[in-house]
């Protein structure tokens, strides 16, 4: 391999020595204990972000040596090649240049085809912000090009223009996602953006022509008009009766693709400006991954806690709880961020890995995850690394005034209080001393004090990150996205496996086709048992 894998090079044995020695005991109450400055010497800037990872269970030689490895296993060169548009993606044989839609002009490849795809793009965007006539937006795509767009306008809802136009998506091949968003819509006020790259895509397709069915039904007159797509494949986009498409590159991977036209929701929900200034902020953030040291290098020191977590000491998965309510479907985006990038067996000269890669990634917003899943997180068998996403200032919009604004500032600074009450929880955890000195509510009489005293106390020492912004703003969001994209290249270039491809889904997807006639046939010969009495069920 040109860049050997992780367990190739000799730190490997090393940090799995460190471990033994040191790092399986680790506690982190100890740490801070032991060290009045662990706060201050494990927090980073990077643009727009503060990153405090004191409360992980990671120490200067731990760190020292996985710094090593990255050196050994040619991160710096892995990185040198995405941002030069080498064709790292070796089983498509295609560069991977998220970075360059972002990059100004002329500082990255393909610049004056990325600037005039924007430019075209966005001036479509500020025509439709433009239109009156145009009250709703309904965007029709799956995976990456759903997740991306689907998360930000949500997440900066404060800054759209929502009084005057609404913004629905749907995704899912279940007429329960369309039929409700078409519910009270008014055909010739609505724009639909079809959104497949190849204009083949399954789901998306069912959705597009059942839309454009309910669009004729309704009274509409003018597909050309009230149907856009954002797609490279404009003869069939023609052939569906579309006659505007923004087209894209196939260097841009669906769960990287919101900075391109597939962006175009966005763009009309924020406004051509705004956006700039989201691109402007994960350029922001690919400048800080490119030039910033290694040991001060926030998407590298992620990447590294990752494949420490998760290949020493064992933890499977990891928790992500934005605590901002904007932020809810963040853990959805991030789960095919990372799992489909990282969700892979093989290296990238096809041998089976001996190690794990891509953990779970899974979450909620705020204090809703701590009414749920919290529970586990704080006295449950596994440990379970937890991601704290907090915003230090709301912003609520313009339309939030007065008595109003005083009740939700409030609010703010209990979530915040919420925020950092849970991470401290989960790192200083109650012994059963502690739980025996507290006032308990009446237990049952068969119960003893020591035993109510064992159910109410909590472990601790398990490990959290708390990444915070100033505000949720188009910048700081672009910088937040940036920042997870290149901490998933950081642990995939050390795994040695290709965080590109996601030949994962097609296997699936065939097999759906071949079934579909199926479902009209009943016809079950050939097919496994289970399948076969599957379809026999639905039929009957």
């Amino acid at each position: 391999m040109q860049h050997p894998r992780c367990d190739q090079s000799p730190t490997w044995a090393l940090l799995q020595a460190q471990y033994q020695a040191s790092g399986a005991a680790f506690d982190v109450r100890q740490a801070f204990a032991t060290d009045a400055t662990r706060f201050e010497r494990w927090s980073f800037e990077a643009p727009e972000l503060f990153v405090d990872l004191s409360k992980n269970r990671i120490d200067a030689p731990t760190l020292a040596l996985l710094l090593q490895l990255a050196r050994d296993c040619g991160l710096a060169s892995q990185r040198a090649s995405l941002f030069k548009g080498d064709p790292i993606n070796l089983t498509e044989g295609r560069a991977v240049l998220h970075t360059a839609l972002r990059a100004p002009a002329g500082s990255a490849p393909f610049s004056d085809e990325v600037q005039a795809s924007l430019a075209r793009m966005l001036a479509f965007a500020e025509s439709v912000r433009a239109d009156d006539g145009i009250t709703d937006v309904v965007h029709i795509g799956i995976g990456g090009s759903d997740l991306g767009p689907a998360m930000v306008v949500q997440a900066l809802q404060a800054f759209t223009d929502a009084g005057r136009r609404r913004l629905h998506f749907v995704s899912n091949v279940d007429g329960h996602d369309l039929a409700p968003v078409l519910q009270g819509l008014n055909a010739n006020r609505t724009l639909f953006v079809i959104a497949s790259k190849t204009f083949t895509t399954q789901e998306t397709l069912a959705n597009a022509e059942a839309a454009k069915a309910w669009f004729l039904a309704q009274g509409g007159t003018d597909v050309g008009r009230h149907f856009v797509a954002t797609s490279s494949n404009t003869a069939a986009a023609q052939a569906f009766g579309i006659h505007t498409s923004f087209g894209f590159w196939d260097w841009v991977g669906g769960r990287y693709s919101l900075w391109s036209v597939i962006g175009l929701p966005i763009a009309i929900a924020i406004g051509a400006d705004a956006f700039r200034e989201l691109l402007a902020g994960a350029h922001d953030m690919d400048e800080h991954f490119a030039q910033a040291p290694l040991e001060r290098n926030v998407p590298v020191l992620l990447g590294l806690l990752d494949v420490w977590y998760r290949n020493f000491h064992g933890f499977t998965s990891r928790s992500v709880a934005p605590y901002h309510q904007g932020l809810r479907r963040l853990p959805a985006y991030l789960q095919q961020l990372e799992m489909e990038s990282n969700g892979k067996g093989v290296d990238r000269e096809g041998q089976v890995l001996p190690y794990g890669t891509s953990p779970v990634v899974w979450g909620e917003a705020g204090t809703n995850g701590q009414h749920a899943y919290f529970q586990m997180l704080h006295q449950g068998t596994d440990v379970i690394p937890v991601e704290f996403i907090a915003v230090k200032t709301p912003h609520h919009g313009p339309h939030v005034q007065g008595a109003l604004a005083e009740r939700l500032q409030d609010q703010h600074r209990k979530l915040l209080a919420n925020c950092l009450a849970q991470s401290q929880a989960l790192m200083q955890g109650k012994t059963v001393e502690e739980a025996l000195n507290e006032k308990a509510p009446t237990a049952s009489a068969s119960l003893g004090r020591l035993t109510v005293a064992r159910h109410r106390s909590f472990p601790g020492n398990r490990p959290s990150t708390t990444i915070l912004l100033a505000q949720l703003t188009p910048r700081s969001l672009g910088a937040l996205i940036a920042l997870y994209e290149h901490r998933v290249f950081v642990s995939g270039a050390l795994w040695g496996i290709n965080s590109f491809d996601q030949w994962g889904v097609e296997l699936g997807k065939a097999l759906c086709s071949s079934l579909l006639p199926r479902l009209s046939s009943g016809d079950v010969q050939g097919l496994d048992g289970s399948t076969a009495g599957l379809l026999k069920r639905v039929l009957g």
